[in-house]
């Protein structure tokens, strides 16, 4: 069964552009576009639940209701939907609004439809999404700069963080941007070991997406 997926941007050819790139995909199907966050919670609203996408690709700028302020709505009426941001923004201040407003992934448009639809693939099956690896470089380089003090050793076995070395190593390439498909080929591993890993660091950290780990790993010093 193909993906659901909804387009929000208010840019036609950008609609139009990624629904024929992803249509062609056999994993995906677009069902939905919408031209800004109003016209798509009005659509939404008016679709049966087994006729709503799962996972939305999002822009940020759009007029009457910018691609932030739609996240932070629907994340509170339809908590199952999954936001992967595909914008051409990558300042400091938009990305966090996004994490904080319940992004589940943040991409560059000119990033390769593969890595799109992987990340589309990725948060159907575990609910987690890469970044683009400029916006996780810089994600990661923000977190850094909050002071906090350094978690040693024992104390992320008291916090429940007692990651193995094999989940530390996915860890760190999970936060320099890598897909689970990415990080198994780098590892000589399975897409599924490398999801079972993935899913045991989520609960270690006490966790439920790559943005959290993310903040976890790096204001924590886990790696």
């Amino acid at each position: 069964m193909k993906i659901p997926v909804g387009i929000v941007d208010d840019k036609s050819q950008n609609r139009l552009l990624f629904s024929e790139r992803l249509n062609f995909s056999e994993e995906i199907e677009v069902v939905l576009t919408a031209t800004n966050g109003k016209d798509f919670l009005q659509q939404m609203k008016a679709l049966d639940f087994d006729k709503r996408p799962s996972v939305i690709l999002m822009d940020i700028e759009m007029p009457e209701m910018d691609g932030i302020i739609t996240v932070q709505s629907a994340k509170i009426l339809y908590p199952e939907l999954h936001f992967l941001m595909l914008t051409v923004f990558d300042d400091d201040d938009k990305i966090f609004e996004a994490i904080k407003g319940g992004a589940d992934g943040y991409l560059l448009k000119n990033e390769k439809v593969s890595m799109i639809i992987d990340c589309i693939m990725q948060l159907n099956e575990s609910g987690s999404a890469a970044m683009s690896p400029r916006i996780a470089r810089k994600t990661m380089d923000l977190l850094m700069q909050a002071s906090i003090p350094k978690i040693e050793k024992e104390d992320k076995e008291r916090f429940g963080y007692a990651l193995s070395d094999r989940e530390l190593e996915i860890l760190k390439l999970t936060v320099d941007g890598y897909g689970y498909k990415q990080i198994a080929k780098k590892l000589f591993l399975s897409s599924h070991t490398v999801k079972k890993h993935i899913a045991n660091i989520y609960h270690k950290l006490h966790v439920t997406s790559k943005a959290q780990a993310i903040k976890i790993a790096t204001k924590g010093k886990l790696i």
